[in-house]
């Protein structure tokens, strides 16, 4: 297999197009084209990764996070960055990286932290803008049924638990053909009135070259007449964040010493108990400070996330409970999502699940 061929696969879980604008996914060092022998599933890909790789002789790393962030103008093994590139390139050894689009994932980053901490009911917590698109084309009335059906079999229509979803409007269409053109019916140079069906259909916005090739392949007409619109209506399978229940309300401090326990964790920072039952709880992979308002608002009782700075628990104002856990401990059983996923896509692959350590703080 290729690494485009491991990174389609990748796709079907986390697109790169549910990553922020502001993200860098993708291949970031390497080969599309390049056979591959073995992968290495990591956090980051840092100098020890790289080393790691080579020792289990692996060239393809999937790293959560990207090891090219900003704009790098010089290679001169000046920083953790540039040496750990460097040794990648030279060792032959690609990087393909995920990060947030893995992180908007329905089964991506959130949903693992709320299969480990048993959370019944997880839902999107911040659904993300922009995600869904709308398809409107004109086809021959005999054409309809079976450009829908194509349609369908490139991913439109699904609409949360509903597939095959579109909307039918039955009208005439016209045009007139010059003596360059290939018409579908009528002739050169007349008018013709054709009986047509405006067909409507949603889709993710990941899907969309992928319907506008199928369209135009299977469309009877020469030219084909088509109108791609992006909707404000959120989805509910793409965002940042989850919301689920826990089985049974519990008091806060028992819900932290479950916490410590199944996320690893010997230090939680927290904003002020509220003297409540715990049974609402959000989670947010990474730094979530900006999640806060959209817990309260969708009923969390606590927000379990990271990286939260001093004045942003004030921001609790004892309507819910923050709980910082750390950036690498809400995601550091994401490497672990990845392999059950490749190994289940790709049983016959070599696949390693990274030993080396890359969390860069320490608790004294």
């Amino acid at each position: 297999m290729t690494i485009k061929d491991i990174a389609n696969v990748l796709e079907e879980l986390a697109p790169l197009s549910f990553a922020e604008d502001f993200d860098n996914v993708g291949l970031l060092v390497g080969d599309i084209n390049k056979t591959v022998n073995g992968i290495l599933v990591t956090l980051d890909s840092l100098e020890n990764v790289i080393e790691e790789a080579i020792a289990k002789k692996c060239n393809l790393i999937i790293s959560f996070h990207p090891i090219v962030f900003k704009g790098i103008k010089k290679l001169t093994g000046k920083g953790y960055v540039e040496r750990s590139i460097i040794k990648a390139i030279q060792k032959d050894i690609a990087i393909y990286c995920l990060h947030t689009a893995l992180d908007n994932a329905i089964e991506g980053v959130n949903a693992k932290i709320c299969d480990i901490l048993e959370l019944n009911k997880k839902r999107i917590l911040i659904p993300k803008p922009g995600s869904l698109k709308k398809l409107v084309t004109y086809v021959p009335q005999e054409k309809s049924d079976d450009i829908l059906e194509k349609l369908f079999a490139a991913g439109a229509g699904k609409i949360g638990a509903y597939r095959n979803c579109s909307f039918t409007v039955e009208g005439i269409g016209s045009y007139q053909a010059d003596e360059k053109a290939r018409p579908y019916k009528g002739t050169i140079g007349e008018l013709h009135l054709e009986k047509e069906n405006q067909i409507s259909v949603v889709f993710t916005k990941d899907r969309e070259h992928g319907i506008i090739r199928t369209l135009l392949k299977h469309h009877p007409y020469e030219e084909v007449a088509y109108e791609i619109s992006t909707l404000d209506n959120p989805l509910s399978s793409i965002g940042m964040g989850m919301i689920g229940e826990l089985s049974e309300p519990i008091d806060e401090k028992t819900f932290f010493e479950i916490l410590k326990k199944k996320m690893n964790v010997s230090v939680i920072r927290h904003s002020a108990f509220l003297n409540k039952k715990i049974k609402n709880v959000a989670v947010l992979g990474g730094s979530g400070a900006f999640a806060i308002k959209s817990a309260k608002e969708a009923g969390a009782d606590v927000l379990v996330t990271s990286d939260l700075k001093y004045h942003q628990f004030f921001e609790a104002e004892s309507e819910i409970l923050l709980a910082d856990i750390g950036h690498f401990e809400t995601e550091q059983f994401t490497k672990n999502l990845l392999v059950d996923y490749l190994t289940k896509k790709l049983p016959n692959f070599a696949i390693s699940l990274s030993e080396s350590i890359t969390n860069p703080i320490k608790y004294y």
